[in-house]
């Protein structure tokens, strides 16, 4: 297993106010990982120090083997970052945004184009980007933290706020840079997103992981085993999995012919991550 990050013990004070409480954790090359918490959770300021923004109060941290604190040069060239703020300049072009960037990390201008192609704004690469919707936008965002090669993408909250269908299309392109080998750390707080994209998550809640595995995992291990069960009246009935007389009261319909379909009930991310942290996000 090749490792693309790695955290142990890592902490972030304030003043008086610890953000990040020892956190560890790893992640795989070209894994799609998910960091997910709710505002003020400690997500942002773990991104901020990965990628060398921030220096951590304690613990260690390397990202494709280098040591975020002592070799941040370093890591500044592998990684690409996608923060929520769209830091762009909206009197220029899209291209024109792009080949700004790209000259100054000595990119070759002809990557513009091949970015522009693969995030969907060939056609509109030419428009002014304060005529850009915000999906548009954030595309381009991700274009822009592609233009080096990242062999690490920081994602902190790329969907947020857009709509269904720009949202669908920023993890389409996300989910095509992790089969390309790409890694990707995820920070959302929409379970969904991270249900259809990752390939483990962890949770995060005032500062702490409380549960790190893979979705499915989490939802059988936290999840309510039930099934909702309609009957040929047309009701609807919640039978508990795990209580005999329920499952007895099953069997009978079952045996009587009243049952016209079972599904068994999986609990979602939203309700694991309730569970664990108290809170909902």
């Amino acid at each position: 297993m090749t490792v693309a990050i790695e955290v142990h013990d890592l902490r972030k004070y304030f003043g008086h106010l610890e953000a990040v409480k020892g956190i560890s954790f790893a992640v795989e090359a070209g894994e799609i990982f998910g960091f997910l918490g709710h505002n003020g959770a400690g997500k942002t300021t773990t991104i901020r120090m990965l990628t060398g923004q921030l220096t951590p109060s304690g613990g260690t941290g390397r990202v494709g083997g280098f040591d975020i604190v002592r070799e941040r040069s370093q890591i500044k060239s592998i990684i690409g970052v996608v923060f929520e703020d769209q830091n762009l300049y909206d009197r220029m072009s899209g291209r024109e945004n792009l080949m700004f960037f790209a000259r100054l990390h000595g990119v070759d201008a002809r990557r513009v184009d091949d970015l522009l192609h693969m995030v969907g704004l060939a056609e509109r690469a030419g428009d002014r980007v304060k005529k850009y919707s915000n999906g548009m936008k954030q595309r381009l965002m991700i274009a822009r933290a592609l233009l080096n090669r990242p062999r690490v993408l920081f994602l902190d909250e790329p969907t947020r706020g857009l709509d269904p269908a720009a949202a669908h299309d920023i993890r389409q392109v996300i989910a095509d840079l992790a089969r390309q080998g790409t890694t990707a750390f995820l920070s959302t707080h929409y379970m969904e997103e991270a249900d259809q994209l990752c390939r483990r998550v962890a949770f995060i809640s005032e500062g702490r992981i409380v549960a790190l595995d893979t979705p499915r995992e989490l939802k059988l291990r936290y999840g309510r085993r039930e099934a909702q069960v309609v009957l040929a009246d047309r009701s609807e009935h919640t039978l508990s999995l795990t209580d005999p007389a329920q499952s007895g009261q099953l069997a009978e319909w079952t045996a009587a012919g009243q049952v016209l379909s079972v599904h068994s009930r999986e609990a979602t991310l939203d309700e694991v991550f309730r569970h664990l942290a108290g809170r909902e996000l």
